[in-house]
């Protein structure tokens, strides 16, 4: 198999992209049921049951499995059967899994990928592929081991625009790649919202450089067909936080929405009371667990980043300008990719404003609104030549078309390009890492010697 990187920092193995081949629906289980995790159960009970089969849910909280088992039954099967999280491994056994779809925590995705693979189980994680380095290594070591398969979610690939984009720089259309720009916005309704949850803790999320940005970072290694070698990053709690709250006066008196007398006027307050769905994930289930998805963006306890910017120099001699932040009052982005013979330039807007309250499109206060309304405008600037707009269309359903595409792949028998692998998990994973080292040093890291142990 020809390596997607031609000079990566991890190569994949030989089985990396196989897909297996049976007659029989391959057997899954999902751990870890919140709300990201009912793409995947919905997928595997309806339009995907054909050629995949959901057999069991696991989870430290008995509440949401018994959420996603409503789902189960509203498309017409019976509950399937639901483990603790402590029975992950008989659960595999029992149940006869042949794959294991991975949605907890981030700092817990290396522990389930590395026990379906030592049970002789294939793994599909949500990204990031984990959230520390040490969790990085050991899947690393364990795939190289045991053979297993494991995949990341990278659902932005399968995004047509874009799979266009990189289309075009494969085909020579703007001759060597010297340099990436790329500049990601957030909206206060889907920036404040990774500030309410668990990702507000670093040590749970590896912060949006690893949580977010390993998209993003995963859509430049495959447009440029590198990896990257070396980063340096800058990066603030500027905006959410206790303190910036109270110095710019936007800090409300209380300590989760639900229930809290300042929350009823705060914009940037969410009341899941507004949906059922949130109500059984989570409020029914805060009995179990404690957990609590409303917590005030202007509180405490907050350890992650909101403005963040990253260089990243690559094996292929390109570079990479990055900028994140989480507080934009639209939503969108910007990517420009500049080579010897000319540049491609892709903007996009998700959203253009951010209206407060409730709203036909936002009908959960505080959740960000469908982006069924995205726009894209793809451009090729040749050298000497005009301006040459490029036909772009954003797909339908989520993440531009993307979540559908690479259900395809992941569950289907065929789909419409190969499975992100654990090679590109583990690159798109390191940028973060090193990003992260760097705003803890103040230096530039080597991304080889960070996974090593040498950074």
């Amino acid at each position: 198999m020809e390596s997607v990187y031609r000079r990566g920092v991890i190569e994949p193995t030989a089985n990396a992209e196989t897909s297996p081949s049976t007659s029989e629906p391959r057997r899954f289980a999902v751990v870890g049921t919140g709300s990201r995790a009912r793409m995947y159960t919905e997928a595997l009970v309806s339009t995907h049951n054909d050629a995949a089969r959901l057999v069991a849910l696991c989870d430290t909280n008995s509440t949401r499995m018994a959420a996603h088992n409503a789902i189960v039954q509203e498309h017409g099967h019976d509950p399937v059967p639901a483990y603790a999280a402590a029975d992950f491994t008989a659960m595999l056994r029992k149940e006869r899994v042949q794959e294991v779809v991975v949605c907890t925590v981030d700092r817990t995705h290396a522990d389930y990928i590395c026990a379906a693979l030592e049970a002789g189980c294939d793994a599909v994680t949500e990204k990031p592929m984990t959230a520390d380095i040490e969790g990085c290594r050991r899947i690393v070591e364990t795939q190289r081991r045991t053979g297993g398969r494991v995949n990341v979610a990278f659902n932005y690939r399968f995004n047509p625009v874009h799979a266009r984009l990189r289309e075009l720089v494969a085909s020579g259309s703007i001759g060597e790649i010297g340099s990436v720009h790329f500049e990601w916005l957030l909206d206060l309704r889907h920036g404040a919202d990774y500030f309410r949850r668990w990702h507000r803790d670093k040590a749970d999320s590896g912060g949006l450089l690893v949580h977010k940005s390993s998209h993003h970072f995963d859509l430049v290694n495959w447009w440029i067909d590198s990896a990257p070698t070396e980063v340096f990053a800058w990066g603030d709690l500027f905006f959410y936080g206790e303190h910036n709250g109270r110095r710019r006066g936007l800090a409300a008196d209380y300590e989760r929405a639900h229930g809290g007398r300042g929350a009823e006027d705060d914009p940037f307050a969410l009341h899941m009371g507004d949906s059922e769905a949130m109500r059984r994930l989570y409020l029914d289930a805060e009995h179990e667990d404690g957990y609590r998805r409303d917590r005030n963006v202007f509180g405490a306890g907050i350890t992650i980043e909101d403005d963040m910017s990253v260089l990243v120099r690559y094996a292929s001699g390109a570079k990479l300008s990055y900028h994140l932040a989480a507080y934009s009052p639209w939503e969108g982005y910007r990517v420009a990719i500049t080579g010897s013979e000319g540049r491609l330039e892709l903007d996009v807007t998700e959203s253009p404003y951010t209206p407060p309250g409730r709203t036909d499109r936002a009908p959960v206060r505080g959740m960000p609104a469908p982006k069924e309304n995205t726009t894209a405008r793809l451009t090729l600037r040749r050298h000497w030549r005009e301006p040459e707009p490029v036909d772009v269309a954003v797909g339908e359903g989520g993440h531009g078309g993307g979540d559908m595409r690479m259900l395809d792949t992941l569950f289907g028998t065929d789909g419409v390009q190969p499975r992100p692998t654990h090679s590109d998990g583990t690159n798109a994973l390191l940028t973060g890492l090193a990003a992260n080292e760097s705003i803890r040093t103040g230096r530039p890291v080597d991304v080889a010697a960070l996974l090593d142990g040498g950074a």
